[in-house]
Order: structure tokens, then sequence, then C-alpha cells
């Protein structure tokens, strides 16, 4: 059932991260915290979600804009940086309640509230409607890069952010997405170098058989979505996934997973 679940969860969001404001971290990282402690989900969906975006590289790189990933992936990558120790620093931090629930000892972690509340924010950025067309003029760039980097470092959820600034870059389609992958390795290059430090490779080493079925499951999902490119709407996938990810941010701020 983890293999299944994963795997899916991996095929579906690879597919779905082509033409949507979120990505295959957004809805990757929760289904992996239903099965690992928060900190190693984050991490296993962020080797995931790099082997994805270096295959994506290869499909749509050669579109993406080199003054937009200047201006925008540097801060990125510094900021990352700073949002991975973050997230290292939280996970060391003691309960800030525990409470009995239908028999069970739960407890509500630093970590799993400040994740589940980004869950929260970036959910309603797909549905709520001034939210969802949010954007920024191209000046913002640098600032931008800064946003979604450290939350990419701290939860993995750089996508939706990164689409608010670029959108209004005067790309096309193809460039929009080539500039996003280059910019989405940029940061995870530089997160994965403060998680292979702390638990990465605590977290693959009884997962590699799992982590390499997700992976090869985010390569068929993109090479898919990459056919579909033009042939797919999105609202209603995008309510539908916001409601996935309220739905694990509760119960992950709630202390149940």
């Amino acid at each position: 059932m983890k293999y299944l679940v994963i795997c899916l969860s991996s095929f579906l969001a690879s597919g779905l991260t082509l033409f949507s404001g979120f990505g295959l971290g957004t809805i990757l990282m929760p289904v992996l915290a239903m099965f690992f402690p928060v900190s190693s989900a984050i991490a296993l969906s962020a080797v995931v979600h790099l082997c994805n975006n270096l295959f994506k590289l290869a499909l749509l790189g050669r579109h993406a804009d080199k003054t937009v990933i200047y201006k925008f992936g540097i801060p990125a990558i510094l900021a990352a940086y700073l949002g991975a120790q973050a997230l290292l620093w939280l996970s060391h931090l003691h309960p800030l309640l525990t409470y009995q629930l239908l028999g069970r000892s739960l407890q509500v972690m630093p970590l799993k509230l400040v994740v589940a509340l980004l869950m929260v924010g970036f959910a309603l950025m797909e549905v709520a409607p001034r939210l969802s067309h949010l954007s920024f003029d191209r000046k913002y760039l640098p600032l931008g890069g800064v946003l979604s980097g450290f939350f990419g470092g701290l939860s993995g959820h750089q996508g939706a952010l990164r689409g608010a600034f670029l959108v209004r870059c005067g790309l096309s389609p193809e460039s929009f997405i080539g500039t996003g992958v280059v910019i989405a390795c940029l940061v995870d290059f530089s997160r994965l170098l403060v998680y292979r430090g702390s638990f990465l490779t605590e977290s693959v080493a009884g997962e590699r058989w799992l982590l390499m079925a997700t992976i090869l499951a985010a390569f068929s999902g993109a090479f898919l979505g990459n056919r579909l490119l033009k042939k797919v709407t999105m609202r209603f996938i995008q309510a539908l996934v916001a409601l996935m990810l309220l739905g694990i941010a509760l119960a992950l701020g709630m202390g149940l997973i």
C-alpha cells in the first residue's frame, strides 16, 4: 500500500507540475509525511524533486531565460540553504503540546505545525481567486527568489511563489516552464547540501527501492505531462489538491500524523 500510494502520487504530481502553479514537492511531501517523519518526508521528496527536475531539464531546459535565472535563481540558492537550516533547527525542538485523543497520546511538534501552516497558505494560493492570480512586477524577481528559495528549503513549497513572480516576465509557456525547472534544480541542490548531513542519509537507508520506484513514477508523469501540455485544464484539480493539502495540514498540525 505504501508503494502504491506514494508512487501514484508521484506520477500524478509530476505530470500536474508541468502546467499548474503547484508542483511535485507540494503534493508528494504531505503524502510521504503519512508514512515517515516530516523531516524525512521533506528530504525524500527533495531527492525525487531534483531527479524529476533534471529529467524535465533535458526536456525543456533549452527554453530557459538566463536573465531571469540570474536575478531569481542566485537569491533562491542562498535562501534555500537558510530555509533548510531552519528545518534542521525546527526538527530538534521539543513538543509544543501533548494531549490525549481516543486513547492515543498525541504531540503537536513545532516542525509539523510550521509545515501545516505553510500547507494551508499554499493551498489557499491555489483556490482563492485573488491569491491564485497573484503576480509581481519583474523588478521584484530577487525578492521572489528569496521567498521561493527559503520556503523551498524549509518545507519544499516553492513552485507557487516562483510562478507568481515569473508569470509577468513575458516568457513563452515553454520558457516559463524551462526557467522554473532550472531554478528548482538550483534550490534542490542547495537544500540537499543541508539535508544530506542531517537526516537524508538515515531516511534513505532502508527505503532505496521505494525511492527508485517513486523517481521512475515521477519520470513517467513528467513524460506524459509534456505530451498533454496543451490539452489539460487545471482548475478542478487545483481545488482537489488544495482540499487534500488542507486535510493533511490539519492532521499534521494536530499531531495525528
